[in-house]
């Protein structure tokens, strides 16, 4: 029982620490696919940017704070710069353009990947602070995963705030709600999407980084990682915050759960169970209806 009880308190642990990850990606998917309507299979592109950038980062001993900061900056900087130039010109094109040039932005970024970085996982370099363990309530925890669940909760607070609480909130959601209404008092939307897709971006630059010692970075990264980032997304419901953030947890433990117990199974039942929700909700659990 003890050894049950011991490898429950590991599976939820370590699935938190995962579904973390999963809702710091993936929540910008969902607010920009929600607010732009735009199908952005590339998302995973900048999570391997913000993971790869931290690699360098810290292999060239710079700092880690400063090295996931670079992570989201240089991340959402670079996506102001594809979205005025590339994805802004498809904004009103049909959903197979739309993901026929993000999946060409995928194989694009997979090649140069591969140039730059080869072939091989990235080795992530934590500094001594983030190793070993941390001892909680009698039991043992990885340091560095302790910091993950505590950083990104203070993280996803902060973006909730933002959202709920400041004026660029209310614009993102009055946008989500009515974007014909939104413009016809004076909101900027195309600034407003070009702000939005940035910070979107370099949040999943920030969580690619944050989730390289879970998440392996290597050159196929937004090809494996995408159904996940999409299935946080579709479960959630789009340009929601809450939906995301709970079906990250729920993905996250309960894939942690099928590698710990059933791992001839793989993602098997996270896919059943996906599709048997959406059966029952076709717009997410926090999705609109229609």
């Amino acid at each position: 029982m003890d050894a049950f009880l011991s490898s429950l308190v590991s599976v939820a642990f370590h699935g938190v620490a995962y579904g973390m990850i999963l809702y710091v990606i993936s929540v910008g998917l969902s607010v920009t696919m929600g607010l732009m309507g735009f199908t952005n299979l590339a998302h995973g592109v900048f999570a391997m940017a913000g993971g790869y950038i931290l690699v360098s980062s810290l292999a060239n001993a710079v700092p880690f704070p400063i090295a996931l900061a670079m992570s989201f900056l240089i991340v959402a900087a670079a996506s102001v710069v594809l979205e005025r130039l590339l994805y802004s010109r498809l904004y009103g094109a049909a959903e197979l353009e739309q993901v026929l040039f993000t999946i060409g932005l995928i194989f694009m970024s997979v090649a140069v990947a591969r140039l730059i970085f080869g072939t091989l996982q990235q080795p992530v370099i934590l500094p001594d602070y983030l190793k070993g363990q941390f001892s909680l309530l009698g039991r043992d925890f990885p340091a560095y995963r302790v910091f993950l669940i505590l950083f990104s909760s203070a993280m996803i607070a902060g973006l909730w705030f933002g959202v709920e609480r400041t004026i660029w909130g209310a614009m993102v959601r009055a946008a989500v709600d009515n974007r014909p209404m939104a413009q016809s008092v004076g909101i900027n939307t195309k600034r407003l999407f070009s702000i939005t897709f940035a910070v979107g971006s370099g949040l999943a630059g920030l969580g690619g980084a944050l989730g390289a010692e879970i998440v392996a970075i290597q050159p196929t990264y937004p090809f494996e990682q995408l159904v996940y980032f999409l299935i946080v997304v579709s479960v959630g419901g789009l340009g929601s915050l809450r939906g995301p953030f709970v079906a990250a947890l729920l993905i996250g433990i309960t894939d942690t759960a099928c590698k710990y117990w059933v791992p001839q199974f793989g993602a098997f039942f996270i896919y059943v169970a996906t599709i048997g929700l959406l059966l029952w909700r076709p717009a997410g659990l926090f999705g609109k209806r229609t």
